[in-house]
């Protein structure tokens, strides 16, 4: 059974607000029903027009453009890309999102093929957008121009949870909107714009599956609508599921998913020698790590190279590269790079760096309803529902690896051999490392998401003082509940005690007698075996790693809109509207990742156990730590098109300003605005167009309020040149992860110019634009490390920082550090748009049908991030392939349809790039000295990816259409995008990694 979590009683929204706020929407609900002169001014449809058709037309979708004017001709400065619900049903993806995500100005966004590589993040399976690279944060995401509750803390809501069956068509708009939109519109706005007068039934079948037999994928999806009461009345619902086997993760070594080749463990190899004239970083293929392997590898001292096959039997390591280990304390290998700990080639059994989940495991559940009443043919009161839920699986990687562990050479478990040659060297104990081959199960990550939105508003036209004026009011709540469970993951310290075993009284016990009168059953870390199930129990038990969070959202809106005045070049139009909203969240983890705590005890099934530390952070990943926190924001905003020019001769022009004022009750007040205009030249079809804004971007839930995470850092560097006598220039401390309520919001200022060619007489299928776009984001929230905040207040004298520490408390307190993040750094970026589309009849060539021609690029020149800390340069991001903003990124398609069929062609492409912009390339004898900012490297070039997808349908009858699509019909593989540690090591968010994927389907319409 679902439950739905009741309301926290910490919400500013209480049920007298709730009750206030129901009051005053239906207090306005009965000022439009019995004004008498909405009722006598209101124009009577066209006689011609049906009344449905009539209340539609009166009833329209306030929709984002850029601009909350929503006066007919106006054309907003801020360019907009539309995908409509034709492109989508083309595309035939079992998500909307990634559809959207397709186009070239959204960098960045995260779906179900990112963060699988992750066991903490909990965006396991999360599609949110991220426009211009400046990630999902920065992007407001909007259903109906209404915000959505979060599906993570840090905002960002889950698109796969929004009706998906009734999008009528998705509006991008490229450029800053916070003025008009309000805080995260920095990058640009994402609103789906549903279809709220559908009347009749549709459905759609799909089925899937990639070329590999994996990724098997099955989607539902229906839809139904009806009017009554003589068309007054309008309901509509929709429901979908969807379930996608996801792409499993690969095994130890080099060994893909059910027969896929491209992984080749390519690792940037550090020779850690700066200035001998040869490159300190080699690129290179097969990189293996030499401290563990698959069923374990002594990896120091006098057996240093003797590993162990599954039955246990030692033999000898093959370390690539020729390496030969050094048989000492240090465990170095000669001829192999002491740095990071790698050889090249030799035995990779035991790498993991594949064995990590490509496409997340998923099933989606929607539910959507509205209903709409029309008071009379231009005002509507609503209420809308959406009940969904997305359950998603990953595997993080195979195993739990360990290195530097320390065996006895008593350990009953260590073969005889073993045994004898640790006595011929006079050694006790050696170093061991394992990537835990022996464990049954690999760990795996169970994120689900329930999202509980509920919206009911009013909506219409009515005459004020002779003017005509849209209003839209509405109050929207939204609850996110997530909870993750981590199965299969090892507890550190119950590990670290099984695995140390003696022989008391005949049998094979744990020596440490705590850990033993607690439960600890032994267990064999040499071979293969798998522990008894008492033993996986112990180290693994089956309530792992928990986290349970809770977000609500609750917004009120109201804003309107006319043309109060005309002037010499036409109507002087305005919008205006208030906001409010309270944002919230409670996070909860289990007692041995986050501490015990009043919230989180010990229970019976997270029972006591003095092996465990008591602070927390027990579990070899998913560590979840408890936290709350709110806040609420008041603004207002107001826009003004003015126009400004209506000749003949010189063409027509406006100006369009905007401006909000926004009061956080984290962060005060903060304002934003915009200025920009366009003008209509005398030149057929040519139009320009200019806007520059004032953006911000609030620190969200997670910033503000973290929940804290406590470590102790030995050797700290205590920099204070005015320390007390008697105080350490090194010293222990507790670093303690933290929110930051001091924030400030982030201030972007955001500058886009165009040219527009829309339908000229002489070529009337035809639109183009071209679009240069700059934005500079100051006060960036990001964190330092403990020793960056102490040095840069002592050294630097950033005064700000000197309140997150305390070096010298006295009275018995530890030293500590609070590690919070700051508006200390900076991003700045620009380059350009190009779109263009060309539609028409192909009977001209004797061919029937239309044809549809439509292309969008974008360029990144630059993608500079400057961190702002003394010491530091800005990097250049733009033209990276390892991160999200190629310089060039391409998306066309080209379509013929006729009444019976029809035939698509897509494209995707981005360019080639490098590694980083910071390497210096050289080969042996030209390099200069290899530095931190500027490493040098022997290959700095990353391929870029061409991907071509095919797809038709064919009208079976005039209700039942069938379909196909083929993704990535060449089967192109991705490109290595190494680090400097193994791991999944590809570019997940940039390149397809699951490779060709069939589609086919049916649409039924009614």
């Amino acid at each position: 059974m679902t439950e739905i979590v009741p309301e926290d009683t910490h919400s500013p929204f209480s049920h007298r607000a709730r009750t206030l706020l129901t009051a005053s929407l239906v207090s306005l609900i009965a000022v439009t029903i019995a004004s008498p002169l909405a009722a006598q001014t209101a124009p009577p449809p066209e006689p011609s027009a049906p009344p449905a058709e009539a209340a539609q037309a009166a009833t329209q979708d306030i929709v984002v453009t850029g601009s909350r004017i929503t006066t007919g001709g106006f054309n907003a400065p801020t360019p907009t890309q539309t995908i409509g619900a034709a492109d989508i049903a083309r595309n035939a993806e079992p998500n909307v999102f990634t559809t959207i995500a397709q186009l070239p100005s959204l960098q960045g966004s995260s779906g179900v093929t990112t963060g699988t590589n992750s066991t903490s993040s909990g965006q396991q399976g999360l599609s949110s957008f991220s426009l211009r690279g400046l990630g999902t944060i920065r992007t407001l995401t909007l259903l109906d121009g209404q915000r959505v509750v979060g599906a993570n803390v840090t905002g960002v809501p889950d698109i796969s949870l929004f009706p998906q069956l009734l999008i009528k068509r998705v509006d991008v708009v490229t450029g800053g909107a916070s003025a008009s939109y309000g805080s995260d519109a920095v990058g640009g706005v994402v609103n789906f714009i549903t279809d709220k007068r559908f009347e009749g039934f549709k459905a759609n079948l799909q089925g899937g599956i990639t070329t590999y037999g994996d990724n098997k994928q099955v989607l539902f999806q229906a839809a139904a609508g009806r009017a009554f009461f003589d068309n007054r009345l309008h309901v509509e619902v929709s429901g979908e599921y969807d379930h996608e086997d996801g792409v499993p993760a690969g095994g130890f070594g080099e060994q893909l998913a059910n027969g896929r080749s491209w992984y080749r463990t390519t690792t940037f190899l550090n020779r850690n020698i700066k200035n001998d004239g040869s490159p300190q970083y080699l690129v290179r293929d097969h990189a293996q790590a030499y401290q563990y392997t698959k069923y374990g590898l002594i990896s120091a001292g006098p057996l240093q190279g003797i590993a162990f096959d599954a039955a246990g039997n030692p033999f000898q390591f093959q370390y690539g590269s020729g390496g030969v280990p050094s048989k000492t304390a240090a465990g170095t290998v000669s001829g192999c790079y002491t740095q990071g700990g790698f050889c090249e080639g030799g035995d990779l059994s035991g790498n993991v760096g594949i064995g990590t989940t490509l496409q997340s495991r998923l099933d989606r559940y929607n539910g959507y309803g509205r209903i709409g009443f029309d008071i009379d043919p231009d005002n509507e009161i609503y209420a809308t529902v959406n009940i969904a839920q997305v359950d998603t699986m990953n595997q993080p990687n195979p195993g739990a690896t360990k290195s530097g562990l320390t065996l006895q050479c008593s350990n009953p478990f260590v073969p005889a051999v073993i045994q004898t040659a640790c006595a011929n060297a006079g050694i006790t104990s050696f170093q061991f490392g394992t990537s835990n081959g022996q464990l049954p199960k690999n760990i795996t990550v169970y994120p689900t998401r329930k999202q509980y939105r509920f919206v009911g508003g009013a909506a219409g036209k009515v005459q004020v003082f002779g003017t005509r004026w849209n209003y839209d009011l509405s109050y929207e709540h939204g609850e996110n509940i997530t909870d993750i469970h981590v199965k299969n993951i090892t507890l550190t310290n119950r590990y670290n005690a099984a695995i140390q075993a003696i022989s008391l009284g005949g049998q094979i016990v744990c020596a440490d007698p705590v850990a033993r009168a607690n439960g600890c059953v032994p267990i064999n870390i040499i071979g293969g075996a798998a522990p008894s199930a008492a033993a996986l129990e112990y180290i693994e038990p089956s309530n792992g790693p928990f986290q349970h969070t809770r977000q609500t959202q609750d917004a009120f809106n109201f804003s309107f809109s006319g043309s109060p005045l005309s002037l010499w070049a036409g109507p002087v139009s305005v919008a205006a509207g208030a906001e409010y909203r309270n944002e919230f969240y409670h996070v909860v983890g289990d007692p041995y990742g986050n501490g015990v705590s009043a919230e989180t005890p010990y229970t019976s099934a997270y029972p006591a156990d003095p092996l465990l530390n008591t602070a927390g952070s027990n579990w070899y990943a998913g560590n979840y730590h408890a936290g709350r926190g709110s806040y609420h924001v008041a603004e207002g905003f107001v826009e003004v098109n003015l126009p400004f020019l209506k000749s003949d001769v010189l063409g027509s022009a406006n100006l369009n300003v905007a401006g909000r004022v926004t009061d956080y009750s984290t962060s005060g007040t903060v304002w934003a605005w915009k200025i920009g205009g366009t003008w209509d030249t005398p030149i057929d079809g040519v139009r320009l167009r200019a806007v520059t804004s004032r953006d911000v971007r609030a620190p969200n839930l997670s910033e503000l309020f973290a929940a804290p995470i406590t470590t102790t850092v030995p050797n700290f560097t205590n920099s204070d040149p005015n320390r007390p006598a008697g105080v350490p220039s090194t010293l222990t401390i507790l670093q303690n992860a933290i929110g930051n309520t001091a924030l400030k919001p982030e201030i972007a200022r955001n500058t886009t110019a165009g040219i527009v060619l829309s339908r000229p007489q002489w070529l009337r299928g035809f639109s183009a634009s071209f679009d240069y776009y700059r934005i500079k984001v100051n006060g960036v929230i990001s964190t330092l490390n403990a020793q960056q905040e102490v040095d840069l207040c002592y050294l630097n004298n950033i005064t700000t920082l000197c309140g997150a520490f305390n070096l010298n408390p006295g009275g018995g307190v530890a030293p500590y550090v609070n590690l919070q993040a700051f508006n200390l750094a900076s991003i700045f970026t620009d380059g350009f748009d190009i779109e263009a589309s060309y539609q028409f009849d192909a009977s001209r060539f004797g061919v029937p049908g239309q044809f549809a021609l439509r292309g969008l690029a974008t360029n990144v020149k630059n993608f500079i991030t400057d961190p702002g800390v003394p010491g530091t340069i800005p990097t250049q991001g733009a033209g990276v392939n390892a991160g999200n903003t190629p310089h060039w990124k391409l998306l066309a398609t080209e379509s013929w349809s006729t009444d019976r069929f029809s035939l698509s062609v897509q494209q995707r492409w981005f360019s080639d790039g490098v590694y980083s912009n910071e390497y210096i390339v050289c080969s042996p004898g030209t390099c200069p000295v290899s530095t931190t900012q500027h490493p040098t490297i022997d290959n700095n070039s990353m391929p870029g990816a061409f991907y071509l997808d095919l797809g038709g349908s064919f009208n079976v009858t005039k209700k039942l259409n069938v379909y196909f699509k083929i993704d990535n019909l060449l089967d192109h593989d991705p490109e290595p995008s190494p680090q400097t540690n193994t791991g999944i090591d590809v570019n997940q968010a940039l390149y397809d990694t699951l490779g060709r994927l069939f589609r086919v389907g049916a649409r039924y319409n009614f």
